[in-house]
């Protein structure tokens, strides 16, 4: 299986993605951005135009980017299964209070969620938490979000297993970049959870690495997308 990292709103992200898509020819591509409900509620038929495929997913109440950015990955891989693995809100929430195994249910052994991790690798993670919020989250609340990303990998990998089981290979997960790495996201889950399963990560820059080699099978740097300050919020 291949995974596809990206940084959300970067536009050439989503081509590249789209150009990897239209080679692999997957039998199945598995969404980060979609939940199962949302893929089950799809029209078939709406699949022609993106603002028609964009209303049957109600992709807007996601909260992601555009769809527009999107929707390349969807005409490379049109007739091709469409395999949601989001969870939902309150699951993830539950994984902030309880941590990940007991939202997860059954399986959590399996991808690694009943085991605490290391003590300096749970602090590097809480830490990492603490930067991409902007330096904002509280102190009590950065292991809680350590869980409820350790949550999503596994559910990403389990909807992983699930659709190479039911469609075949190779499958293709569509998700971001801090998932698609190999020491922590939903190659590290696969590793444990079907350790005879070939995976391929791939993520993408906007800037060039420095000495040491980023956490992926392959990547590529691309030019930074325009966006507004993303602390701007937290400091209002």
């Amino acid at each position: 299986m291949v995974i596809l990292g990206e940084v959300h709103d970067n536009a050439e992200h989503h081509l590249n993605q789209a150009r990897a898509v239209a080679a692999i020819r997957p039998a199945a591509v598995v969404w980060e951005m979609l939940s199962p409900a949302q893929v089950a509620g799809m029209d078939p038929e709406a699949t022609g135009a993106p603002e028609t495929l964009a209303r049957s997913l109600d992709w807007e109440a996601g909260g992601w980017p555009d769809f527009a950015l999107y929707w390349p990955i969807f005409e490379a891989a049109r007739g091709v299964p469409v395999v949601g693995a989001a969870l939902p809100r309150e699951t993830v929430r539950r994984a902030v209070g309880e941590g990940a195994a007991a939202p997860f249910g059954d399986g959590a052994a399996r991808y690694g969620l009943t085991a605490a991790l290391p003590e300096a690798e749970q602090a590097l993670r809480e830490a990492e938490q603490m930067s991409v919020h902007c330096d904002a989250l509280p102190e009590a609340m950065l292991g809680g979000m350590v869980e409820a990303q350790r949550l999503r990998d596994a559910a990403f990998a389990r909807a992983v297993v699930e659709a190479q089981a039911r469609y075949g290979s190779p499958v293709v997960l569509i998700t971001g970049n801090g998932h698609a790495r190999t020491d922590r996201g939903v190659p590290a889950a696969l590793a444990l959870a079907a350790p005879d399963l070939s995976v391929l990560s791939v993520g993408q820059l906007e800037s060039g690495p420095d000495e040491a080699a980023p956490p992926y099978d392959l990547w590529l740097v691309t030019e930074a997308a325009e966006r507004e300050d993303p602390c701007a919020v937290f400091a209002k």
